[in-house]
Parts: C-alpha cells; structure tokens; sequence
C-alpha cells in the first residue's frame, strides 16, 4: 500500500507543470543601437541628392551637385571667403556661440534654481521671462542696435537672451519636478539646508538642466545667422548670407553643412556630460 502511495507521490510531480520566466517586453526605443539606421538615412539621403542634381531635375543653380559641395570646401579652405579665412570664418562663430553661451548658462541656471525654490523670486523674474520668451530674436533685433549699436556686444547680447530663457525655464522645471518625498526624506536623516540642495535638489534638477542647455544651443545657432547680419565681416552666417546674395549655392551648401557639423558636435559634448553627469537618467 505504501509503494502505491510513493508512485502516485512522484508521478503527480513529474506532471506538475514547471513555472516559464517571462521576458519583458521593453518600451520605447530600448537599448539597441541606432547609429546603423542613422548612418544608413545619410547615405540614402545624400544617394537622393546625388540622383536629383545627376538627372537634372532641379536647375543646377539651386541644387549643385556633392562633388561640386565637396571641392567648394577645398577653394573655401586655401583661399577663404569675402577677405577672410575659412578657419576664421568658423572661429568667430563659434567665439560668438560659446561666449553666449556660457553667460546664458552661468545666469539661468542659477536664476532658474532661485524660482524653484523661492515664490518671491518665482513672481518676479517670471512675468519679463514669459513676456520675451517667445518672441523671435529677430523681433528685438532693431532694438539691440539702437541700444548697443552694431558691434560685437548687440549680436553676443542677441544670442544671450535667445538661450537664456529656456536655460532658466529647465532649471526651475527640474527644481519642481522634485518629489517631496525625496527631500522629507533627507530632512528626516538631518540634511542641512546646504547639504538639501547640494545631495538632493540639484542632481534632481540636472536632467533637466542639461536638457535645457541643449534646446537653448540649438536655438543659439538658428539666431547665430541673424545676429551675423548686423554689419558683420566674420562668421559662418555672414558667409551664408552673403553667398546667397551671389547666388553662390555651393558656398552656402558648404556653410549650411558647418554650421550642422558644429551643432552636431555641440550636442553630442553635451550628451556625452550627461551620460557623465547623470548616468540614471531615463532609468529610474
């Protein structure tokens, strides 16, 4: 009797099905690598240029071809463009872009961090933000030379208030995009005011700092070519525009792919701090 128990024992849990793992599934872009896909658009897009100005299907004037691009960059390069250097061109652009810059950010961030944490500087510094804020650059252009002239102080002044206001906006976004739990948190463990902010509130606010550093530099670079207007000689904008005027398109082609390839590089520097910076973005 007890050898029958023992083989009904064992036989019901030989049949007892075994439990399967699930695999999540993931949302969003995942982990995967895009930079194949990427390249692969580039080289279809320019395959599409190439076909489009072989076949002659837009007049050459307007659409040259990318060999014509290519050895434009070579005459740009030796013999420079309008009295000035290709390199000096480049170098006073990004002189410009990166002086702004850094004002911008070494206001707003600051100034972003006092409205998230304070009403009274909240109430004050929002209404003149939010009223000027989304006004195109070009719209207080004039008033930038009436009031600063048309030196270098008008164009790094434009370029200032055009990344300033999203800098400063991201900051006081990341400031009350806090959990309050978080914070309760480190007061409850005796977290001093200073060791609050250091620990708790700017690393929270990072993501979104960085962020806003990043649209606030795309959009510098739009307002670069307009502020380059403003009785200018220097710069890759002043190239652009003056090319244009010539009908020079293989000029402008070239100035429009540099001014691409140094936002490019800008934004990758600065994913590059954030994925130094802020390794736990986008996975907590």
């Amino acid at each position: 009797m007890s050898d029958i128990v023992q083989t009904t024992a064992v036989s019901s849990a030989e049949e007892r099905p075994q439990p399967r793992l699930v695999k999540m599934v993931r949302f969003g872009v995942g982990e995967k690598p895009t930079a194949a896909i990427s390249i692969a658009t580039a080289l279809a897009v320019a395959t599409l240029w190439w076909l489009v100005a072989e076949l002659d299907l837009v007049p050459h004037l307007f659409l040259p071809r990318p060999g014509e691009v290519l050895t434009q960059v070579g005459v740009l390069y030796y013999d420079g463009y309008a009295g000035a250097s290709l390199s000096e061109h480049i170098f006073a652009s990004l002189f410009r872009i990166v002086l702004a810059a850094s004002i911008a950010i070494a206001a707003g961030i600051p100034l972003g961090l006092l409205m998230g944490l304070n009403r009274w500087a909240k109430g004050i510094l929002d209404t003149p933000i939010e009223f000027y804020w989304p006004l195109p650059p070009l719209s207080y252009l004039p008033l930038m030379i009436i009031w600063l002239g048309i030196g270098e102080t008008s164009k790094i002044t434009l370029l200032v208030l055009a990344m300033f206001a999203p800098i400063c906006l991201s900051a006081q976004a990341g400031v009350r995009s806090l959990p309050i739990e978080r914070v309760n948190a480190a007061r409850s463990l005796g977290a001093r005011p200073l060791q609050l902010f250091t620990d708790i509130v700017l690393p929270s606010a990072l993501p979104e700092i960085l962020t806003g550093v990043r649209i606030a530099v795309g959009i510098g670079w739009g307002t670069l070519v307009a502020a380059e207007l403003i009785a200018s000689t220097r710069g890759i904008g002043f190239m652009v525009m003056s090319a244009a005027q010539f009908l020079a398109t293989d000029v402008v082609f070239v100035g429009i792919g540099i001014i691409a390839i140094c936002a490019f590089a800008f934004s990758a520097a600065i994913r590059f701090i954030e994925a130094v910076l802020v390794p736990w973005k986008g996975k907590l």
